[in-house]
């Protein structure tokens, strides 16, 4: 949450030209509900379901993408076992939870975060200490965002730029 995967994802997916997908916006598109009516109307519970067949839908397609998940989605055992298959190369955007407070605090976006609540750097380390672990056993890369973010003018461009070397070096990068 507040890491950039859909801002970031989508520049990644043009530097390599292939499709972007974001999983939230594919659940809000197929249902019709935003992802804080998901959370207020039905629950965690039912959203974590929902998201996961989403990403299942996603991930089975016969296409390749970039996708963005939510932060969440690594919670479903399902979805951390779709995410691990050899063929998805699965990129961790790592940052602190003062980090990401301070991206989301007065930010468009921050206020809508169902799982933020009124305190959201507490609410961001009780879901790093919640999830950390979960991320790394899925993550093929980890990509530490803070110095990128944080330094120089097109944050967002140089860490695009930063996985498509990473994921040319590693091997993993698939142009068209």
């Amino acid at each position: 949450m507040g890491s950039g995967k859909t801002t970031v994802g989508r520049r990644l997916a043009k530097t390599l030209d292939v499709d972007f997908v974001d999983t939230d916006a594919e659940l809000e598109a197929s249902t019709g509900r935003s992802v804080t009516d998901w959370f207020s109307g039905s629950g965690e519970e039912a959203f974590r379901a929902a998201e996961s067949s989403v990403i299942a839908r996603v991930l089975g397609a016969d296409t390749t993408q970039v996708v963005a998940t939510g932060g969440g989605a690594v919670l479903a055992k399902a979805t951390r076992a779709l995410l691990v298959e050899h063929r998805h190369t699965v990129v961790w955007l790592r940052a602190g939870p003062a980090f990401l407070a301070s991206r989301l605090v007065g930010k468009r976006g921050g206020a809508t975060r169902p799982l933020l609540g009124g305190k959201p750097r507490a609410a961001l380390e009780r879901l790093d200490a919640e999830r950390r672990d979960l991320y790394a056993e899925v993550a093929d890369i980890i990509v530490d965002i803070e110095p990128v973010m944080s330094s120089g003018d097109h944050p967002r461009r140089r860490l695009s730029n930063v996985i498509a070397e990473t994921l040319v070096a590693t091997g993993r990068a698939v142009y068209r």
